[in-house]
């Protein structure tokens, strides 16, 4: 059951944030919630010492102050903020929370680029006639940083310390 929720409970909660994002511009509080509560659960359960179970929570810490500040200045969503300290949790301050991170910069960056792309006159035409998607048009709505973070995390997540540890109890 522990490797079960190890596998599923992470991948699950990135792909209903990035599909919510993409959608209807909004990362709903659960997720974030769900991610925390979790990690806090499962951590434990999985033989994890405490100094390194605290070391997960300062990287969730370090990367808050940092999305508090963003979004203080408005240059980040409240949802992409909570999802983006949530996740970061499951990385802990590995070297894999510095690649999440990077990738996270890497795709959020090519994902904003997509979206100016498509708000130019030129393609948002085509875009307004996918009615579930046209409001990505929209010049005032910011970018859904939850796709990159969603798309960043299915890439390092399996050489986090919690699936390294389910991938060695596989029997």
């Amino acid at each position: 059951m522990l490797l079960a929720a190890i596998t599923v409970i992470f991948p699950l909660c990135l792909a209903y944030a990035a599909f919510t994002d993409m959608f209807t511009m909004t990362i709903p509080n659960r997720v974030s919630i769900i991610l925390i509560v979790s990690f806090a659960v499962i951590a434990p359960l999985t033989g994890m010492e405490w100094i390194t179970y605290g070391k997960h929570f300062i990287a969730a810490l370090l990367v808050f102050s940092v999305c508090f500040a963003l979004f203080g200045f408005g240059l980040m969503g409240g949802g992409d903020a909570k999802l983006l300290t949530a996740t970061s949790l499951w990385f802990g301050l590995t070297m894999q929370l510095f690649a999440f991170l990077t990738y996270v910069a890497l795709f959020g960056g090519l994902l904003t680029l997509i979206i100016l792309l498509a708000r130019s006159n030129m393609f948002s035409v085509v875009i307004n006639r996918v009615g579930m998607l046209s409001h990505l048009t929209d010049s005032k709505l910011g970018v859904p940083y939850g796709v990159a973070i969603g798309i960043a995390g299915f890439i390092c997540y399996p050489s986090s310390p919690l699936v390294q540890y389910a991938l060695g109890h596989l029997a």
